[in-house]
């Protein structure tokens, strides 16, 4: 009798745990895709290496290869948008933005997956 019981407690056991583990998914629906992951990134328009002149005009083919080419370098697949950053975009903390010339403002790099 306690033979039984034993099998009959372990057989249920394992029931138990096979329907918990299967009960997370039902096998036949996909996976869900994760979220497409962006991240802007502000470069000084006066970092030296001259690639500025390229990225101020957001719609220059010159342009389109160097933001591809930093988002690769930071690990991302391709550059979503890129041009001058508008002045809320950097001071945002500053109650009162202070008046910077177009010039003078970072370069926008939006990277995505």
């Amino acid at each position: 009798m306690r033979r039984v019981t034993a099998h009959l407690g372990a057989l249920l056991a394992f029931a138990l745990t096979a329907h918990v583990a299967l009960a997370a998914g039902d096998g036949e629906s996909p996976a869900k895709v994760p979220a497409t992951v962006e991240k802007t990134f502000l470069i000084p328009s006066s970092e030296g290496y001259g690639v500025g002149d390229c990225l101020t005009n957001g719609d220059s083919a010159c342009g389109q290869v160097v933001a591809n080419a930093w988002c690769e370098a930071q690990g991302f697949a391709s550059a979503g948008s890129f041009g001058v950053a508008a002045q809320d975009e950097y001071t945002g903390a500053i109650p009162a933005a202070p008046v910077v010339k177009p010039a003078e403002r970072p370069i926008r790099i939006t990277c995505q997956d």
